[in-house]
Formats: structure tokens, C-alpha cells, sequence
């Protein structure tokens, strides 16, 4: 004998399916939203006393390139940290070709409030030092809360919103400045079959650009190198590079999630790229 169940029944178990579909749905997209789903085989860990950050490769290279902006205008720390604060609210530290209205960049400034063209805006290198030439002018910035310094150079919506990224800045600088040694750590998988020659002179023309003219892979300081190996690191993927060494240490791709690994080859005034 069938049994045949009534409509009332039938809307009923449409209903809770319907409900279930929403809430999984609904708790995915709120997931995803609050901590991106990544490609497990590549990506960037930061490591510091003041604590720990998971970028991807693009974040890194924007990160390295604020650091290296601000060494080549012997900037203090605190500079970087406004910076980084910054970017992270604006753009999640990512180099974006679109904004409100016309913002671009990691900072989203605005060429029609002149900060640049579109195409200058873009560039890492020269968004940087807009940005910390207009912090520079702003009396007394590193005695500021975070967010009034920001502010006075952004002249955003709600200035307040940077004071969030504080620690993250915090981080972020420790590492990327050279201050704490071995912090900057990223992996990515290695081209399979014949391995291309890594583009060396291009990757230090590139770092030249960032930390000044008369940047070399030679270093004068532990700070200096360590602020290059991160640079290094961070821009491995783009070039090619499958090893960087410095101070006694050394990096690989294939292992960078593991961390630096001991290494007697590696200078401490040099860092070798290859």
C-alpha cells in the first residue's frame, strides 16, 4: 500500500530544504569573506615577536616595496607601521586597479585629487613614496595616534578605521624592514621539466628602484640584509629565484613553508640570489 503524504507536508520538508540550502550557503559566503580561501601550494607566512600574519605573494611584494620605500628615505619604523595600517584598510594590501570612483593602488589615492596618474598609482614604488612624502609633512606624525597620522595624509571617509590595523602593522614592519631576522617566509610550487634561468639583474634593477640607485645585493648592515632577503623572498615567484641566502641561513620555495634553514655558504654581508 502507498502512502501518499498531504501538500501541507510536502511545502513543509520544501521549506526546511530550502532553509538548509540557505544556511550552508550563508555560512560558506561568510567564511570565505572573512578569511579567504587560498591556494594551498603557495602563499607567505610573517613571523615576529609581536605576532604572526598569513599574505599571499602579491601582499608580500606590496609589503616589501613599502619597507624598501621607506629605508631609500631613511624613514623610522613608525613610518612603515602608519603605512602598513594604511594599505590594509584601503586595499587589503593589495595593488588594485580600481576603487571608489577613481582610487587605485595599495593606498587608493586619487588622480583627481592629485596624487598621480592611474598608471603611476599602480606602481608599488611610486604610490609609496607619495605616501610617505605626505606623511613626512605631517608635524610630528610619529607622536600621533596611528589613525590621526593616516588620516591627515588620506583624508578618508572615516579615519578611525585605520587604528584597527595597528598590530597588523606592527607585524608586518618587524619583519619587512629587517628588524627581526628570518621573519618573511613564502612558498610556491617549483616550474617542473626544464627550469628557466632566474632573472637576477632584473630582480636587483627591480630592488634598486625601491631602496635607491646605489643598492646592492652587497649590504652594510644585519638590518639591511635581512630587509633584502625578505624583499627577495617575497619577489622569488615573479623572478624565478629558487634560493636566496643570507646571514648563515638559507631559503628555498620548495621548503619555505618550513621556514630559513642553517646554511654555511651564506654571507652576512652579502645576499645571494639564484
Amino acid at each position: 500500500m502507498r502512502r501518499r503524504f498531504s501538500k501541507g507536508a510536502i511545502t513543509i520538508v520544501v521549506i526546511v530544504v530550502l532553509l538548509a540550502v540557505g544556511i550552508t550557503v550563508g555560512v560558506f559566503t561568510l567564511i570565505n569573506r572573512v578569511t579567504p580561501l587560498k591556494d594551498l601550494g603557495e602563499g607567505c607566512k610573517i613571523t615576529t615577536p609581536e605576532g604572526t600574519l598569513d599574505l599571499d605573494i602579491e601582499q608580500a611584494k606590496v609589503a616589501a616595496v613599502i619597507a624598501a620605500v621607506a629605508a631609500r628615505r631613511k624613514l623610522p619604523e613608525r613610518a612603515v607601521v602608519i603605512a602598513y595600517a594604511t594599505a590594509i584598510q584601503e586595499s587589503k594590501l593589495e595593488n588594485l586597479t580600481h576603487g571608489d570612483r577613481d582610487s587605485v593602488g595599495a593606498f587608493q589615492q586619487r588622480p583627481s585629487q592629485g596624487w598621480g596618474t592611474p598608471k603611476q598609482l599602480v606602481d608599488p614604488v611610486y604610490a609609496s613614496g607619495k605616501f610617505f612624502a605626505a606623511l613626512e609633512k605631517v608635524k610630528n606624525y610619529q607622536k600621533l595616534p596611528l589613525h590621526e597620522a593616516a588620516q591627515l595624509v588620506q583624508r578618508s571617509a572615516d579615519g578611525s578605521a585605520y587604528a584597527q590595523h595597528e598590530g597588523d602593522g606592527k607585524i608586518l614592519a618587524a619583519a619587512f624592514t629587517g628588524r627581526v631576522p628570518k621573519a618573511v617566509q613564502c612558498w610556491f610550487p617549483t616550474p617542473t621539466g626544464k627550469t628557466p634561468q632566474p632573472a637576477t639583474e632584473k630582480a636587483e634593477r627591480r630592488l634598486a628602484r625601491a631602496l635607491g640607485p646605489d643598492s646592492t645585493l652587497t649590504v652594510s648592515s644585519r638590518r639591511r640584509g635581512w630587509l633584502v632577503a625578505g624583499w627577495s623572498v617575497a619577489h622569488a615567484k615573479e623572478f624565478g629565484l629558487s634560493r636566496v641566502r643570507y646571514d648563515g641561513q638559507s631559503w628555498t620555495p620548495a621548503t619555505g613553508e618550513e621556514g630559513w634553514k642553517a646554511d654555511t655558504r651564506a654571507s652576512a654581508k652579502r645576499v645571494d640570489i639564484s
